[in-house]
């Protein structure tokens, strides 16, 4: 049985020796998680699932809302009210400082929510997989 050798590529990936990573602006999974949120248009929402597809880890989308539950600190800002469960619902509405809060950011922008969930999400999902290019 052949053993490979693996370097590290970033923190939580390994990469087999003589194989190129695919490149990464940052080593944190949180930072990487934001610079998608970052680019996610206004009037737009998304998934934890899509995003954590995205950055390569389809397996991580509540480790996206662990990110997405820290994300008040983070700077530049990161909208994090366009960040919603995969059937549209405002599963990180708690996180935010009021109950409300992340329903009325997401309708200064435009969009609808009723009862906790965003209103023709099928139309208003933006899946960075399709949106963005694969760096």
């Amino acid at each position: 049985m052949k053993k490979t050798v693996y370097q590290r590529t970033t923190k939580s990936q390994k990469q087999p020796l003589g194989k190129t990573a695919l490149p990464h602006r940052n080593d944190s999974f949180f930072e990487s998680v934001y610079d998608v949120v970052r680019l996610i248009p206004k009037g737009r929402v998304t998934s934890f699932g899509a995003i954590a597809a995205y950055i390569g880890t389809r397996l991580s989308a509540r480790m996206v809302g662990w990110a997405m539950n820290s994300a008040g600190s983070a700077f530049p800002p990161v909208p994090a009210h366009r960040v919603v469960n995969r059937n549209g619902m405002l599963t990180g509405k708690h996180h935010f400082a009021t109950p409300t809060l992340m329903e009325d950011l997401l309708k200064s922008e435009g969009v609808k929510v009723k009862n906790d969930t965003v209103v023709n999400f099928d139309k208003l999902f933006w899946d960075p997989s399709l949106e963005l290019e694969i760096e």
